[in-house]
């Protein structure tokens, strides 16, 4: 199913997901080349709080929602584990797909999805909206220009508190994990800074033993000159989210690389001959910016930039899993 660049392009939601109803949604509203149709639900109730609150129609079952003939594309907020066979269901049905991270569990997934999303002439796009906040393009103009000298290595985190008990991101057999989760962030900064050329020279991910996934780990990654990049996250931290770029005459930090919200002022610290000047960057709404690049895909008919972008974040993600030493939590 296409879409005429004078038409909006018509946007069905499968799931009535936290992050739909505070972020993405809400940016929709913004983005004038997307209409939002309709919202499906496992439960009628839940589809019609959020039709309400967000002036759409809405719809009981998601099988229902892709067998609609006035939607163009859908947002997929499911569980982790319900990524991947429900972005299979919206391109077989003909509908362009923007799936929140991770798109699928294992690299062969993600290369069946975008195997079938090129064959079918569909855009199919993983949500990392931080990599299109400016905040990003701030930094990569600084390292282009050679302002910390030659990039010698990079480290990045991202890692929170404990969960409640409860939360899904505990249920292995709905995708939980720490790598999966939050990993995932400081691998894509990562592949943004330094290139798709990375290798994986050892990693560790520590096993809840309560809940059987990954609570936390970490990662060294290296490009073949020997830049590296130490990458550490979980859920058993105090809270952290930023990146640190060290060359030979300086280093740029960032704070809140990966979740900013609107409206906030990101903090970088440049550091150059020993000296530190903190800078405060304008701010940015990163959800408005990844949905237009959607938009953008759809109505250039470019299936595969997004596409490639996601396949190689699914391999890096899976061979830090497959090389990970597992400890106990």
């Amino acid at each position: 199913m296409g879409s005429d660049a004078a038409q909006p392009i018509r946007l069905g939601v499968l799931g009535c997901a936290e992050i739909a109803r505070r972020r993405t949604l809400p940016a929709l509203a913004r983005v004038k080349e997307f209409t939002l149709q309709a919202v499906a639900s496992r439960t009628a109730e839940k589809a019609e709080a959020f039709a309400r609150k967000f002036a759409c129609l809405p719809v009981a079952g998601y099988e229902a929602l892709l067998a609609r003939d006035d939607i163009d594309a859908v947002y997929i907020p499911l569980p982790a584990a319900l990524h991947s066979p429900w972005a299979r269901a919206c391109l077989e049905a003909g509908l362009h797909v923007l799936v929140e991270k991770p798109a699928s569990s294992t690299a062969a997934e993600a290369a069946a999805l975008v195997d079938l999303a090129r064959r079918r002439g569909l855009v199919l796009m993983e949500n990392f909206g931080f990599a299109r906040h400016s905040q990003q393009e701030h930094v990569r103009s600084l390292l282009a220009s050679g302002a910390i000298g030659e990039l010698r290595g990079m480290s990045a985190e991202f890692a929170f508190p404990p969960l409640p008990a409860g939360d899904i991101r505990y249920r292995r057999e709905l995708g939980g994990g720490a790598l999966l989760d939050a990993g995932v962030y400081p691998i894509r900064a990562a592949r943004m800074l330094l290139g798709d050329d990375l290798d994986v020279a050892g990693a560790v991910l520590r096993v809840d033993p309560d809940h059987g996934v990954d609570g936390a780990g970490a990662a060294l990654l290296t490009t073949p000159e020997g830049i590296t990049a130490q990458l550490a996250f979980g859920f058993v931290h105090s809270y952290r989210c930023g990146y640190t770029l060290w060359g030979s005459e300086g280093a740029i930090s960032l704070d809140r690389a990966y979740s900013a919200p609107d409206g906030f002022r990101p903090t970088m610290r440049l550091t150059q001959d020993g000296h530190s000047t903190v800078h405060q960057l304008a701010p940015d709404r990163q959800f408005d910016a990844m949905l237009s690049a959607f938009a953008a895909a759809i109505l250039a008919g470019d299936t595969v930039s997004c596409s490639d972008d996601l396949l190689h974040q699914a391999q890096l993600v899976e061979r830090v899993a497959t090389s990970a030493l597992r400890t106990p939590l």
